[in-house]
């Protein structure tokens, strides 16, 4: 048997299949009612598809935002509500249930991953690991037996900004991306959504402009 790995011929390299090892990039960020995934609220979700084009450049695609109602006995810090200005019991704030908030995204994720041929999907979010643990704490109270998402590989941006801008804050690494950032904006699940998808595909573009993609022909 044969252990020498195949790389996709020249000419599929710029599609989205190929690109992540068969993982389609979505980029998550969730505002929470504290730091415990387990015990704390999530108040809002947001999810950026990332979409590429017939030259291998991605692009930020949709963006689906939600507001959701804390779980039954959920814990809500009051630090954590005065760092977001999030309202939960606001009488125009239009939240939804997680198993709705849920089953809704997983949705538009499947139907990406099958439009581009993806055999799952893996979160792009600033600090990952907090985004992720939210997330599958929600998928799990939710019951949700099959989530597109790997349960536990993610792309970080913010260490990817360490090493290609030498920042690991959001803002700062946008500052240094050029990319415009409002910190009045900030910690809405969407504007940081939208801004760390920016910022994921400008790392991305820049690697590949560098040479870095594809890369270079094994030795024989």
């Amino acid at each position: 048997m044969s252990n020498k790995i195949s790389n996709p011929e020249p000419k599929d390299v710029h599609k989205m299949e190929h690109r992540f090892r068969g993982y389609l990039p979505i980029v998550i960020d969730i505002e929470t009612g504290g730091f415990n995934a387990s015990t704390d609220a999530m108040l809002e979700i947001a999810a950026t598809i990332i979409q590429m084009d017939d030259t291998g450049n991605v692009y930020p695609g949709d963006t689906y935002s939600y507001h959701v109602k804390p779980f039954e006995g959920a814990n809500i810090e009051p630090a954590s509500l005065e760092f977001t200005g999030i309202k939960p019991d606001h009488p125009l704030r239009p939240s939804q249930a997680e198993t709705e908030v849920l089953t809704d995204l997983f949705g538009h994720v499947r139907k990406a991953m099958k439009t581009m041929s993806c055999k799952r999907a893996i979160i792009v979010a600033h600090n990952a690991a907090f985004d992720q643990n939210f997330l599958n704490a929600a998928t799990e109270r939710c019951d949700i037996k099959r989530s597109p998402f790997h349960p536990f590989s993610s792309f970080d941006t913010a260490s990817l900004a360490g090493l290609t801008l030498g920042q690991t804050v959001l803002a700062k690494a946008c500052f240094e991306a050029g990319i415009p950032f409002d910190n009045d904006d900030a910690h809405s699940a969407r504007y940081d959504t939208e801004k760390t998808a920016d910022l994921f595909c400008y790392m991305v573009n820049r690697w590949k402009a560098m040479g870095g993609w594809p890369p270079p022909a094994p030795n024989k």
